[in-house]
């Protein structure tokens, strides 16, 4: 079940189409289909469709809704036009590229728009790229932590992932067009800016340390048409575990054993981003295979999915 109007969850809409090409998610599927699967689109579980229905209809389901509570940016000037959570702006720039590319112009559009980017990762990647194709008239990205180092650091030794700097396709990009790496490290955003009738003007930063503290006098004003918050995700809805009286971890996500991926609902077992946090789509579709693998021990007994 999918609670958008296509299969594929994040990587149909969430991913820009420079970075996965969906033809390569719609063969997959239909695959899938030929298989005997049935999807179901436009079903969000919990406000279009029962929970508890779903449950007693069926002898296993499977939650797999992703972490797609974003971390916010509560500072003065938040509310009003002109800011927006990151997959906000990927979702309904890919679904209206998909669409009429982009000619239905259901999307938010970041041409001739000083464009600030808040937060990096590969979300906030790809919505330099994304401001970039648009034609952005600017385009700089916060981020909290220093630059890393080229090298690794004595306290990231392997086989840990190594935290080095490093160049993504946004990034390189971003310095082609406009002739700077768009990064702006320890910066801390403060207030946002607004004009009398209630448009984006800027955004007020200041310097943090390596202890990410302020640095007197270090405050910056940056001109801003269009900002995007792209600092994460924290969670799942809560909305589905609720109705379901199934139990949460601290940090919000369902409660679900790695081993069985069993949660504290009957027939109910949940695998990825919900049962783990915010993390790889290569380490969520993992979790997937190992979920079906268990589910199909539960139900028959013995499995011989690998």
């Amino acid at each position: 079940m999918s609670a958008t109007d296509s299969v594929g969850g994040l990587l149909m809409y969430g991913i820009p189409n420079m970075k996965l090409e969906k033809s390569l998610i719609e063969r997959r599927v239909q695959i899938m289909r030929e298989e005997g699967i049935e999807f179901l689109v436009n079903q969000d579980v919990g406000k279009t469709l029962s929970p508890t229905e779903l449950v007693s209809n069926f002898d296993a389901v499977l939650l797999a809704t992703g972490a797609t509570v974003a971390r916010d940016l509560n500072i003065p000037g938040r509310d009003g036009p002109g800011v927006h959570l990151a997959m906000a702006f990927l979702t309904a720039n890919t679904k209206s590229l998909l669409d009429s590319n982009l000619k239905d112009g259901n999307y938010i559009s970041a041409k001739d728009k000083h464009v600030i980017v808040i937060g990096g990762g590969d979300t906030g990647t790809d919505c330099l790229g994304t401001s970039l194709r648009h034609g952005c008239k600017s385009l700089v990205n916060f981020e909290l932590l220093p630059q890393p180092p080229q090298t690794r650091g004595a306290d990231n030794p392997w086989p840990l992932w190594p935290k080095i700097f490093r160049v993504d396709y946004g990034h390189a990009e971003s310095e082609a067009r406009f002739g700077d790496d768009p990064r702006q490290y320890s910066v801390l955003s403060k207030t946002f800016l607004r004009h009398p009738d209630g448009t984006l003007k800027g955004v007020v930063t200041v310097d943090v340390d390596h202890n990410l503290q302020e640095v007197p006098d270090s405050e910056r004003t940056w001109e801003a048409d269009l900002v995007l918050l792209s600092m994460g995700f924290l969670q799942p809805e809560h909305y589905l575990n609720e109705s379901l009286a199934m139990d949460v971890d601290p940090r919000g996500n369902f409660i679900a054993d790695k081993e069985n991926f069993r949660t504290s609902v009957a027939k109910v077992y949940a695998a990825a981003d919900c049962r783990r946090g915010q993390d790889l789509v290569v380490r969520a579709i993992n979790e997937g295979r190992e979920a079906a693998r268990e589910i199909d021990r539960d139900l028959m007994g013995s499995t011989e999915l690998p």
